[in-house]
């Protein structure tokens, strides 16, 4: 399976202006723990996680003042649609993170996570909670 079967395409776009506050509603609303960060002055492209998020808030900063900017992972690894379920996998085991930002040649076009690899990984028919034993 490609990483293009599993990604999920809404992909929210935020400024490196925006509050940690503003990019936690705008998740929140999507239901999405990232965000990619496209800054056009510096033609950058980012992504900004909730646990970023969490982790600025759990040590004390102000989500309405501290903006995006400050805690946008600027070195990215991204993946391509055409890329497999493992690859993208083992990319995010090497580096340690929870989300690829997909990018085609004109620019983003999804976002996948692990929670959307496991999803395609785990076994039909299976309900989630459901002990096996």
């Amino acid at each position: 399976m490609l990483v293009r079967d599993a990604m999920s395409t809404v992909v929210l776009t935020i400024g490196p202006a925006h509050t940690l506050r503003q990019a936690a509603r705008l998740m929140s609303a999507r239901q999405i723990g990232a965000a990619v960060v496209h800054d056009p002055d510096t033609c950058g492209v980012g992504i900004i996680t909730e646990r970023d998020i969490l982790n600025a808030v759990g040590s004390g900063q102000n989500p309405d003042v501290e903006t995006a900017a400050t805690h946008t992972t600027t070195d990215v690894v991204f993946a391509a649609p055409a890329w497999t379920l493992e690859e993208a996998a083992e990319a995010m085991t090497h580096g340690g993170f929870r989300h690829l930002i997909v990018l085609d040649d004109n620019g983003p076009v999804g976002v996948v996570s692990v929670r959307d690899i496991i999803r395609c990984w785990a076994p039909a028919g299976r309900h989630p909670g459901a002990l096996v034993g």
